[in-house]
C-alpha cells in the first residue's frame, strides 16, 4: 500500500514535469540533426568526376601529386581511394584491406549519435503517452473537489494530458525522418567509396594483367 500511494503522489505532479522533459529532448534531438548534416554536408563528392581524374592520374604516372592535392579532402570515397593508393605496391589484395579498413573507420565516424535519433524515435512517444497517463491520473483525483471549479480544473488537466501525447509525437517524428535521411547519407557516401576502392583495383589489376602478358587477344 506504502508503494501505491508513493505512486499516486507521484503521478499528482501531473504531466507538467514530462512536457519539461520532452522540450529537452527536442533539443538534443535538433543539435544531433545539425550536427549530422553538417558532418556530411562537408563530405559530399561528385564521384563521376573524381573517377576519371583518378584514372588519369594512374595512368599518367602522376599518383603521388594526386594524392598530395587531395589529401585534404574530407570526402570519404577520396580517402579510401587514397588508403588503397598507398598500400598499391604491396598489391592488390593489400590495397582492398587497406581501402576495408578505411571504409569501416568512416562508417563508425558518419554513425555517431544517428543512435540517438533512433532512439529518440522510437521512445520519445511512449514518454508522451506517459505523461498523458499521469495528467488523467491528476484529473481523475480533481473530481474528488466539489467546488464549483473542479470541472474546469478536470478539463484542463485533460487537455495538458493529451498535449505530452501530441508533443512527444512532434519530436518524435522529426527524429525518425532524420535517422532515415542520414542512414540514406550514409549509403550514398558509402556506394561513393565502393565506387572508388574498385576503381583502384581494377586499375591495379590491369597493371598486373599488363605485367604478365598484357592485354586480352594480344599474341605473344
Amino acid at each position: 500500500m506504502d508503494l501505491v500511494a508513493a505512486f499516486r503522489d507521484f503521478a499528482l505532479l501531473g504531466a507538467e514535469w514530462v512536457m519539461w522533459l520532452l522540450v529537452g529532448l527536442s533539443v538534443v534531438s535538433i543539435g544531433v540533426m545539425i550536427d549530422r548534416w553538417l558532418w556530411f554536408r562537408a563530405r559530399d563528392l561528385d564521384t563521376q568526376a573524381f573517377t576519371p581524374q583518378l584514372r588519369s592520374a594512374y595512368r599518367g604516372g602522376d599518383v603521388d601529386d594526386f594524392a598530395r592535392r587531395h589529401a585534404g579532402s574530407p570526402a570519404i570515397p577520396v580517402q579510401v581511394a587514397l588508403a588503397g593508393l598507398r598500400e598499391r605496391a604491396h598489391g592488390p589484395e593489400a590495397t582492398s584491406e587497406a581501402m576495408q579498413a578505411e571504409r569501416a573507420r568512416w562508417k563508425k565516424e558518419a554513425e555517431n549519435n544517428l543512435i540517438v535519433l533512433g532512439t529518440l524515435g522510437n521512445n520519445v512517444p511512449f514518454i508522451g503517452l506517459f505523461g498523458t497517463v499521469l495528467g488523467i491520473i491528476k484529473a481523475f483525483d480533481e473530481l474528488k473537489g466539489d467546488d464549483a471549479g473542479s470541472e474546469s480544473a478536470v478539463i484542463n488537466e485533460l487537455a495538458e494530458a493529451l498535449v505530452a501525447t501530441a508533443v512527444g509525437l512532434l519530436v518524435a517524428i522529426p527524429a525518425v525522418i532524420a535517422y532515415n535521411y542520414f542512414q540514406r547519407r550514409i549509403k550514398v557516401a558509402l556506394g561513393g567509396a565502393d565506387e572508388c576502392a574498385h576503381t583502384v583495383l581494377g586499375l591495379l589489376h590491369g597493371d598486373a594483367h599488363a605485367t604478365r602478358g598484357g592485354a586480352p587477344g594480344e599474341t605473344r
